[in-house]
């Protein structure tokens, strides 16, 4: 397991899905990107304390927040979808100087809903696509997709490698049916997708998400801390860590919204319940991360900058 001991003395952070809805135009996503008020958001995240904060680089409509040479060649499509501007390195330049670290959220099967993109990357279905029963089970061995697979750990390499240690830690996400999809005794699986993910920083911190699980579950081996995906249940944190099979211990981290669903709606908790739950979370060594919405221009509503600004004052920090 890596050192989270940064991450637990963070205790806390903010979350943000920054994405596009489909149809859109490369063009169109490179003005919204472009638009992105780097430096105002930086300010908001100081003013309520926040220690760290983690961004969406893209999901599945195949648009993505900062450039990416090998997606492209594998992809084959002109114009890029990826933006022009490297947003995740510009977010660095403005939290860097103000302590508060920067993690990534990377989705697992990049572009599943862009029929063009998958061509390239050779994925030939995805459960989004409709007919797919959610559940355990051997028909997840179905979306075992070894080439595609390998193509989505070189495109995570060449990101990796293009931020460094400027990202401090990787939230993937749908992960679903690990036993049938990431086998441990066939590559590619969590280990390689692991090692594509620390090529620039191999001090980086991974949760690989299973989806929403109360009480929050220990995954793989090859993870450092929970994913932690929750929504209407938030589960009791009884430790710092939560261990697997084998004793490997994950760092307990806990991420759902603070709004009435991901990345949207107004604040559906009272100060007092999200300021209590968090710091029933610190006090246990655990980490919280609460997602919020985030407008075209890159900043978070002020509703909910209130309460984020509740949490970061109520918070007593580790020593």
């Amino acid at each position: 397991m890596h050192d989270t001991e940064w991450f637990a003395r963070s205790g806390w952070g903010v979350f943000c899905h920054y994405l596009t809805v489909p149809p859109t135009t490369a063009d169109a996503w490179n003005r919204r990107v472009d638009a992105f008020d780097v430096a105002g958001l930086a300010r908001q995240l100081q003013s309520v304390k926040a220690p760290y904060f983690c961004i969406t680089i893209g999901q599945g409509s195949g648009h993505y927040c900062a450039p990416n040479a090998t997606y492209d060649r594998i992809a084959g499509i002109c114009p890029s979808k990826c933006s022009r501007r490297d947003l995740v390195s510009d977010l660095h330049e403005a939290l860097h100087p103000l302590g508060i670290e920067l993690l990534v959220y990377v989705p697992a099967d990049g572009s599943w809903a862009d029929r063009e993109a998958r061509k390239g990357l050779e994925m030939p279905r995805h459960w989004g696509d409709g007919g797919f029963e959610w559940g355990s089970g051997e028909r997840w061995a179905q979306f075992r997709w070894v080439e595609f697979m390998r193509h989505w750990e070189a495109v995570c390499r060449d990101w990796s490698l293009r931020w460094g240690s400027k990202v401090q830690g990787w939230w993937v996400d749908g992960c679903y049916g690990a036993e049938f999809r990431y086998p441990d005794h066939e590559e590619p699986n969590f280990r390689t997708l692991a090692a594509a993910l620390r090529a620039g920083n191999p001090n980086a911190i991974i949760a690989f998400n299973p989806g929403i699980h109360t009480p929050v579950i220990h995954y793989t081996d090859h993870e450092d801390f929970t994913a932690g995906e929750v929504a209407e249940a938030l589960p009791e944190c009884k430790g710092p860590f939560v261990a697997g099979p084998s004793g490997h211990k994950d760092r307990f981290h806990m991420l759902s919204y603070l709004g009435e669903y991901w990345c949207t709606g107004q604040p559906r908790f009272p100060n007092e319940m999200v300021c209590g739950y968090t710091q029933h979370v610190v006090s246990k060594g655990g980490v919280i991360t609460w997602d919020v919405p985030i407008q075209e221009n890159g900043l978070i509503p002020e509703s909910f900058i209130k309460q984020l600004r509740a949490i970061g004052n109520g918070i007593a920090h580790k020593p």
